[in-house]
């Protein structure tokens, strides 16, 4: 009985596949006049009428006329018959149908990309790579306690949402509109400080029954290139031991200390990570920690236990995406060998890679930094090839008013290196085919 509703009146589907079936009749007819193919019956009528019409032995002008109407109405109708139903799944799309179909199967077809992380650091990559590929898993950290967050995280005992959103917002397929709506923050009432984005994502804690349920849901809403995933659904506190040994709790709190840390580590310390982020791991082409704050945002993904064990195994190439400038409370005075120190102090020798920034800042956001306490990280490049990895640098800064990474160039440098280093064996040909314009970048 469902097949009948493709009749219901108003669809504006069935003028269209009529015109399809009498295009495929007319079509028929001619190729089977043409190779004395159709009954015998049949085909001694059409002759006559035909012989009368073109004169005898001029029959084939009869099927070749049937062919020329046929067959472009064959086609137009399906196409249209077609077209229609698109228009009614997303009217508001104007991109060329065969443009999406070939957007969304190259995109299948590209790496498999895990990026370990939190913050905006983390959504500027993500916002490069799914241009690429939708082969995206987004390990996030839910350690925050600051802002909206972590309001949420203490009034309603939920997971803060803050990281999670703006890397849904990111791997959106369409994130203009929708990043407006998420990112907005109420400025006055009971609200205030509050993202829309974090609310919806609360609300679908409780409806679908969970926070990693509402992440997924929140997902298929956005129609997202890629799979955001909290590294753990245990409700863990960051805690960091201070070089003069004192001991500090809470993601926030710690780059207020305006002291050396030590190292940092999670309470409860035998929090479990999703199954789904091992397997990602386990099967990426590429495995990215950051860009994003070191010990806040990196490091406490790498704490939850089987991570940084899971990266030691993978055959993915392992990349550490430098921060372009310091941070103050967190990496005063830090070069880049000690954002890697770090990471191989907590984590063991993860990392095979290291992309650093060569490019130059513009001397206005320089002296606004200095102002803030943060200056351009220095590329150490010998200490860091003693550590036994590799370094690559490209100009990588994003023009603006602040100093961030560019997403496209961030990315096409870690696609680079997945295409040319990539330890699986299995080939991406058809992908490394259509990457064009390769970005240029110097091994150090």
């Amino acid at each position: 009985m469902k097949l009948f509703k493709w009749l219901y009146p108003g669809l504006h589907f069935k003028r269209w596949l009529a015109l399809a079936f009498l295009g495929f009749v007319l079509a028929a007819t001619g190729t089977g006049l043409l190779g004395r193919l159709l009954p015998w019956e049949h085909q001694a009528v059409l002759l006559a009428w035909f012989g009368e019409l073109f004169g005898p032995g001029r029959v084939w002008i009869g099927g070749m006329l049937f062919l020329a109407l046929g067959l472009p109405a064959l086609v137009y109708g399906i196409l249209k018959a077609f077209r229609s139903v698109v228009d009614a799944l997303a009217p508001e799309e104007r991109t060329p149908l065969a443009d999406i179909m070939y957007t969304r199967r190259h995109l299948r077809r590209g790496p498999r990309i895990v990026v370990i992380g939190g913050g905006t650091g983390l959504s500027v990559l993500l916002r490069g790579l799914k241009q690429y590929t939708s082969n995206i898993t987004a390990i996030v950290t839910v350690a925050d306690d600051g802002g909206s967050s972590g309001r949420l995280r203490g009034e309603l005992g939920m997971l803060p949402p803050g990281d999670i959103r703006n890397c849904l917002v990111a791997l959106a397929d369409k994130e203009s509109l929708m990043e407006d709506l998420l990112q907005y923050r109420f400025k006055s009432g009971d609200l205030a400080g509050h993202n829309l984005g974090n609310l919806l994502l609360a609300a679908l804690t409780h409806v679908a029954g969970g926070f990693h349920e509402a992440v997924q849901a929140l997902s298929k809403v956005l129609a997202i290139r890629g799979q955001v995933l909290p590294v753990t659904l245990q409700n863990v506190v960051l805690g960091a031991e201070l070089s003069d040994g004192t001991l500090v709790y809470g993601e926030s709190s710690i780059p207020r200390c305006r002291k050396p840390i030590k190292r940092v580590f999670l309470v409860p310390g035998d929090c479990y990570p999703l199954p789904e982020a091992l397997q990602a791991i386990a099967g990426a082409d590429a495995v990215v920690l950051g860009p994003g704050s070191l010990y806040t945002s990196i490091l406490p993904n790498l704490l939850v236990r089987g991570i940084s064990e899971a990266i030691a195994r993978t055959r993915a190439v392992r990349i550490y995406v430098c921060n372009v400038m310091t941070q103050p409370g967190e990496t005063d005075g830090y070069a880049a060998s000690d954002h890697l120190q770090a990471i191989f102090h907590h984590a063991g020798p993860i990392v095979d890679y290291v992309v650093v920034n060569q490019g130059g800042i513009p001397a206005r956001l320089k002296a606004r930094y200095r102002r803030e306490g943060a200056v351009p990280v220095v590329v150490d490049g010998d200490k860091l090839r003693q550590m036994e990895v590799e370094v690559i640098g490209a100009n990588l800064v994003h023009e603006g008013n602040v100093v961030r990474h560019h997403p496209d160039k961030l990315a096409r440098l870690i696609l680079e290196l997945v295409l040319l280093e990539r330890k699986t064996g299995e080939p991406l040909r058809s992908f490394n085919n259509s990457l064009n314009g390769r970005l240029r970048s110097g091994r150090m």
